[in-house]
């Protein structure tokens, strides 16, 4: 019982992604990473850190 609701937690965590890395601008084929271990935190840096291609040009970034 509890292996279904990891997966279904995991499949949520993964929409939810999904849906951050498209309103950010990136490939929806980036959420994957998450599964990864390692490359999951350094992805969440990546998306912490740069430019989002999706914000207005009349909006200022803190970098």
């Amino acid at each position: 019982m509890e292996y279904v609701l990891i997966f279904f937690f995991m499949l949520f965590t993964l929409w939810l992604g999904s849906r951050i890395v498209e309103k950010a601008g990136y490939p929806k084929i980036l959420v994957l990473c998450l599964l990864i271990p390692l490359l999951n935190i350094i992805l969440i840096w990546f998306f912490a850190f740069s430019k989002w291609p999706n914000l207005k040009a009349d909006f200022k970034q803190i970098s």
